[in-house]
This record gives C-alpha cells, structure tokens and sequence, in this order.
C-alpha cells in the first residue's frame, strides 16, 4: 500500500512540474520578438503599437503541447482599417502548427470581424470569420485558445465561436506533436484584411494601439530537452484532457449554435467557389 502510495504521489508531482498554470506580468512570460521600439510594456495594460516604418509582436518565453491560454485584448479605436491584432500560438518552421485569433480592422462605424484559422504541419486556408456582439475597442475582453487531444477550442468571454475536431481517425491531420509559443501582434495587412483589401490603411490615423492584459498560459510546459510528446500526455492527468472535455457540454453546444446563426459571416467548409471539394474535416 505503501509503495502505491508512494508511486501516486511521485506521478502527481511530476504532472505538477509539467503543468504551467500562469496569469502573471507581461515580463514573466513573454518578451518582444520584433518592433520592440513600439512595445510599450511599462505597468498595465501593454500597449502594441503600428506606424508606417513597423508593426510589433512578443512571444512567450516558454512553448506548450496542450492546455490553455488566455489575454485579455482591447483593439484600436476609430478608423483601423488596414490593421490586424493578433493572439495565436505557433510551433517553428515551416511546417508548423498555428492557431489564430485575428481581429480585422475596420472603418470607423463598421464591425470589426475576428478571423481564427487552424495550420497543420504547415497547411492553413482554414478560416473562419465572425463579428462580434459587442464593440471590442471600448473595453477590454477575454479571448482563449484551449488545446487538447479531443479538439481545439476558439473562445471569447468563455463563449465557444469555433471547434476543430480532431478527426485523425479519418485521416485529417491534427495539431499533437509539436510544442507552440503564445503570441500577440499588432501589423499592417492592408493588401487582405479589410475587405478583400480594397480599403487600405490609412497612416494619418497612426498610430494604430492596441492593448493587452491579463496575461494566463495554463499548459504542459515542453522544456527545450524533452524528448517528445510523450511528456504531455497526460493520461488524463490534466484538467483539459479530463473525461468531461471530451467534447462541449449542452450549455456550450447551444452558445455555439447561437454564434454560429447569428455571427458566422464567413466559412471555408461552405466556400464552394474556393473548392470544389468539401475539406474533410468540415464533414460530420
């Protein structure tokens, strides 16, 4: 009784060191990786920010194979037309894993709209995009990545807006075997993000600030050394590969149907002009 004793709590401690529960200061986590002249990081909220000579982004100092982050994000205000604010998390190389929150500028008077896409070992072209049911420029809301082995969850407030199922029993590749960083960005996109890229930036409005706080990563830390995925499985160790998170609960599934109906403008599984083909995942 003893030695099993023993044994448990040694497989407790070590899901313990794996798991990085973290909503700490920008520094604890994360640090500039380009533009760092316009990061201004000084107290709370950070502040991105995008002129004509460059946009800006950080990463966190550690990557991550399952779990959740989370930040909280406040766009630019008035004409951001042109721009794009980015939260996502992303493996290295070109032929990455990548999850993306990307919120599209817009005209002042328009609705911002939020595109997410999921890349697989390098292949994207997966996006969805929907607005919003309040205006993300006057006050600050909370945006979530969950990541497990059952499927990938797009969240605002605690809202599912998407799930990418994980259908590798049917042959459609899945995110699962390399460890990403957590991002944000603000840059300029003006030749796509605001309709189709008809309506540029405009640089007297420069410039663009877009705002972060409330900065949590709550996942298997995959330190530089380990050996591979192995690591994070878990077993059911983890909150998020628990039984219950499987799947959506009733609550979830009707939120989602309800953002669907009202807010999904835009669906790669339905553009038949784009393919002629149906993708496999899109297929129940």
């Amino acid at each position: 009784m003893g030695s099993q004793s023993n044994r448990l709590l040694c497989c407790l401690s070590l899901a313990m060191l794996l798991i990085s529960v973290s909503s700490a200061k920008f520094s604890d986590l994360f640090q500039p990786y380009w533009g760092a002249d316009n990061i201004v990081a000084l107290g709370e909220p950070l502040k991105l920010a995008l002129d004509s000579t460059s946009g800006c982004g950080f990463g966190s100092k550690k990557k991550y194979l399952f779990g959740q982050a989370s930040m909280q994000i406040k766009l630019v205000e008035g004409d951001s037309a042109g721009t794009v604010t980015a939260f996502y998390m992303s493996s290295d190389g070109p032929n990455h894993n990548e999850l993306d929150f990307e919120f599209l500028g817009n005209l002042s008077g328009e609705p911002y709209l939020v595109q997410t896409n999921v890349y697989v070992d390098g292949s994207g072209n997966r996006e969805q995009r929907h607005s919003l049911w309040f205006d993300p420029t006057i006050d600050f809301h909370t945006y979530s990545i969950l990541w497990n082995h059952h499927h990938i969850r797009f969240l605002v407030d605690g809202i599912p807006i998407r799930v990418f199922a994980n259908k590798e029993a049917n042959g459609i590749p899945y995110p699962r075997d390399q460890a990403m960083g957590v991002y944000g960005s603000v840059w300029n996109a003006d030749d796509w993000a605001t309709q189709g890229g008809r309506v540029k930036t405009n640089w007297s409005h420069a410039p663009f600030v877009s705002a972060f706080r409330a900065f949590e990563i709550d996942a298997c830390e995959l330190p530089a050394e380990a050996a591979g995925a192995e690591r994070c499985e878990g077993g059911g160790a983890f909150w998020w590969d628990a039984a219950g998170m499987s799947g959506l609960s009733p609550h979830q599934q009707r939120q989602l149907r309800w953002v669907r109906k009202r807010h999904l403008v835009y669906d790669y599984c339905k553009d038949t002009a784009r393919s002629s083909e149906m993708p496999g995942e899109c297929l129940n």
